[in-house]
Parts: structure tokens; C-alpha cells; sequence
């Protein structure tokens, strides 16, 4: 059993770094394209829309035919869409209108505090000492590897539409990590992104949600390259793979811890703009980047209390219809 745990944490680490890396490979693909005439709609549909046509044929195999399971847990799929995917997305594009970038980022990336409030009001899961240091050491490294001591203009409607989208990004780690319903990890990705994106086209063609691009070339480390290729890396690596990963990375580590380890987003960002467009990381935001890593080393110690990669939901709970035992669920995750 600990050898069993031991792996299982291991690669739960593996596949939440994976999803980290690949989604804070979005700010840098995305910029170019704002800068050359595209509107933050039209890149986040298409990325949205591109993930959920990757994701959805392996999320169909996964089923196995088993259309009922879908059925029953169609309200769950919902929710993760317009929460996860949807929501996050939109409310962070809006967010970033009206207000920098760090601040925005800032104010999303206090969801790991959103969750383990959650997971100790609503499970009883209260955080030791050592988790609630590793936050805050976590919180003060978010602050320099953004840079905010540079000074930051932010405004009210800014910080409401941020403190939407960290709503949607602490949904996303609760219910990746509810393994009740007994959806697979490829399932439940591929109807998040169908929902988000279905969700997201309707805001288009309604006018909340402002959509123009441009065919202009777009250079990235130096490089002009066709706007279509970044598109595709967005939908390939920052949607398809980031959320199916990210689910896989949250049933193994419990959302708690996986939220925290996804904080290295952040870190992640910053090196990728580095490496795209040119924008050098600084010592204090290299020294953020180290109190991060040593915030989310501490919560995972700080996890020793709960049984890592399961949240306190009973996976007892799932019938015979999900496909077998929870062991065998739990290793095929």
C-alpha cells in the first residue's frame, strides 16, 4: 500500500507539473497574437474549441460504452465546463481589459486558499500549521515573481472579474479531483471543454464576449511564424493536454495539494516568456519562483494527515457501472 501511494503521489506530482508547464505556455503564445490585431475572445475560442476536438474522440474510448455513466453524471460535466473552463477563461480575459496582468494573475491564483477553505468547511479537512505556512510562503513568492513591488494600477472592476475567474480555477481543482461519479479523467475533460466551448461561442455570437482576429504574422524568439501555428499549440498543449493532465494530476494528489503544486505556473510563465518573447525574468521574481517551490513543498508535508491523492470523497460510492473496483479505477486514472 505505501508502495502503491508513493507511486501514485509520484506521478500525480509528474502529470500536475505537466499541466502547469503547459498552461502557463499560454500567456506566451497569446500575446503576439493580441498585439497583432486579435481580441482575447477569439484566441480563448479557438484554443477552447481546438482542445475539446483533440480531447473528445479519447474521451468517447474511455467511456466504453457506458452512455448511462455520462447521463448520470451530465450536471458534474456541466458545472466543470462553465466553472473550469468557461468561466475562468472568460473572467480572467475580462479581467486582464481593465487591469495589468500581475495583479490579475495575482488575484486568480489565490484558488489553492479557496480550496482549502473549502475542503475544511464543507469535508472537515482543517489545515495543520505546516500547510498554512507553506501558503503563505507561497503567496509571497506569487507576489515577486510577478513583480507587483513595480507598482500596479488596479481597479474595482478588474478585481471583481479576477475574483471570478479564482472562483472558476478553484472549481476546477475540486471537481478534477471528485472521482464519485466515476467519469474518467479524458471524460470529464473532453465534456468540460465541449461545455466551455459551446458556452464561450454563445457569448460571441451574443456580443458579451468581443471576437476579431487578424492573419498577420506573429514572431516568437525571433521567428515570424503564421498565426495558425500558435493557435494550434494553444489548442493542442494549453487545452487538450494542460486539462487532462491537470484532472489526471488532481484525482492522484487531491485537489488541495494539486492546486498548490500548480502554482509553478507562474514560474512556468515567467520562464516561457523568457524563452518566446524575450521578457527576462529578474532576481527577486528567480527568488519568488524558490519561495513558491518551497511553499509547495511544505504543504505537501503539511498532507500527511490526509490520505494523499484522494479527497474525502468515497469512491465506494460509484456502482458497478463505472467499470470496476476503485483500485483498479484508481490505477487506470
Amino acid at each position: 500500500m505505501t508502495t502503491l501511494t508513493r507511486d501514485k503521489t509520484r506521478s500525480g506530482l509528474g502529470f500536475a507539473l505537466a499541466s502547469a508547464t503547459a498552461f502557463a505556455l499560454s500567456g506566451a503564445l497569446a500575446r503576439p497574437l493580441l498585439d497583432s490585431g486579435w481580441t482575447a475572445g477569439s484566441v480563448v475560442l479557438l484554443r477552447i474549441a481546438i482542445g475539446a476536438l483533440v480531447v473528445l474522440p479519447f474521451g468517447v474510448v474511455a467511456l466504453r460504452g457506458r452512455w448511462r455513466l455520462l447521463r448520470r453524471s451530465a450536471p458534474t460535466i456541466v458545472l466543470y465546463g462553465v466553472l473550469a473552463v468557461a468561466g475562468a477563461q472568460f473572467c480572467y480575459f475580462s479581467a486582464v481589459r481593465t487591469m495589468e496582468v500581475g495583479p490579475a494573475l495575482l488575484i486568480e491564483y489565490t484558488a489553492p486558499a479557496a480550496v482549502v477553505g473549502w475542503m475544511w468547511l464543507v469535508h472537515g479537512q482543517r489545515p495543520g500549521r505546516l500547510t498554512v505556512a507553506g501558503a503563505v510562503v507561497a503567496a509571497i513568492g506569487l507576489v515577486l515573481v510577478l513583480d507587483l513591488f513595480a507598482g500596479a494600477d488596479v481597479d474595482v472592476q478588474g478585481a471583481a472579474w479576477a475574483l471570478a475567474a479564482m472562483v472558476g480555477a478553484a472549481a476546477y481543482f475540486v471537481i478534477s479531483a471528485d472521482e464519485r461519479s466515476g467519469v474518467p479523467p479524458l471524460t470529464l475533460a473532453a465534456g468540460g471543454l465541449v461545455v466551455g466551448g459551446a458556452l464561450l461561442g454563445a457569448l460571441g455570437l451574443l456580443g458579451l464576449m468581443p471576437m476579431s482576429a487578424s492573419w498577420a504574422q506573429v514572431r516568437y524568439a525571433g521567428v515570424d511564424t503564421e498565426p495558425w501555428v500558435a493557435l494550434l499549440f494553444l489548442g493542442f498543449v494549453t487545452a487538450a493536454l494542460a486539462y487532462t493532465t491537470g484532472i489526471a494530476a488532481s484525482r492522484r494528489l487531491g485537489s488541495r495539494l494539486a492546486s498548490f503544486v500548480a502554482l509553478s505556473e507562474v514560474v512556468a510563465a515567467v520562464v516561457w516568456a523568457w524563452l518566446l518573447l524575450d521578457q527576462l525574468p529578474g532576481a527577486v521574481q528567480l527568488l519568488g519562483g524558490a519561495l513558491i517551490l518551497a511553499g509547495v513543498i511544505a504543504v505537501k508535508l503539511g498532507e500527511r494527515s490526509v490520505l494523499v491523492g484522494t479527497d474525502p470523497l468515497p469512491l465506494t460510492s460509484v456502482d458497478d457501472e463505472t467499470g470496476g473496483a476503485p483500485e483498479e479505477r484508481v490505477a487506470a486514472g
